[in-house]
């Protein structure tokens, strides 16, 4: 287990996506870089073109390295790395290691309301016979209830699906929300990073702050 990676970049390590506007040999820099760092093949990564749904997906060695219109990966394969791009959305790592199943979400706001995470905990279930007590879930650096104002529809949303208790006025509390739905779904063993990228870091990228802004991720591999 010693070489086991489950990680958040921050903006020491660069903007990590091609989507924003970025030049290309900078991004393969970044990634080039951090991938030494981190003690993995480059070209063994493993990312999305995410579209805030809850698309998860199970990958293997031989899947593209771009997975198209998807917000989860999964695998069970050692030595490929899965990376989950956010600037103020929640990057949830899960891990189970009794099973050797991990998986990378992109839980921002609409893929919470669709409970993405629910449905990666029945995918682990389903293909890799997971126990959801053996799961570990870890909730990176993202915007916090303090920063996090929507409008009054989303916070309509969020009383009738989620119960009132993940609103405060009219900001809303992403990760208590992705915390209950864990809970009820047998996930217990739960670590929510207290940084808002918004308002408390000055080291991870937020859109909310400046909306031409770069990404940083989360990495998980066996």
């Amino acid at each position: 287990m010693n070489d086991f990676i489950c990680t958040f970049t921050n903006t020491d390590d660069g903007n990590l996506a091609y989507h924003v506007g970025d030049v290309k040999e900078n991004v393969d820099k970044n990634r080039n870089k951090l991938a030494k760092r981190l003690g993995y093949n480059p070209n063994d990564l493993v990312s999305m073109n995410q579209t805030h749904g809850n698309n998860v997906q199970i990958v293997n060695s031989s899947s593209p390295k771009i997975i198209d219109d998807c917000d989860g990966l999964i695998t069970n394969e050692k030595d490929l790395p899965l990376m989950v791009m956010v600037a103020d959305c929640i990057p949830i790592l899960l891990h189970d290691e009794k099973k050797g199943v991990i998986a990378a979400l992109h839980a921002g706001r609409n893929s919470t309301f669709l409970k993405i995470v629910e449905v990666a905990v029945n995918k682990m279930k389903e293909e890799f016979s997971c126990n959801p007590k053996n799961i570990k879930a870890i909730m990176g650096p993202s915007i916090q209830q303090c920063c996090y104002e929507v409008s009054p529809e989303l916070v309509n949303i969020v009383k009738t699906s989620f119960g009132k208790e993940f609103i405060n006025g009219r900001n809303i509390d992403l990760q208590g929300i992705n915390k209950s739905i864990l809970l009820k779904n047998g996930v217990e063993n739960i670590i929510v990073a207290n940084i808002c990228t918004k308002c408390t870091s000055k080291v991870h990228y937020s859109y909310r702050k400046n909306s031409k802004t770069g990404r940083f991720a989360g990495i998980i591999k066996l």
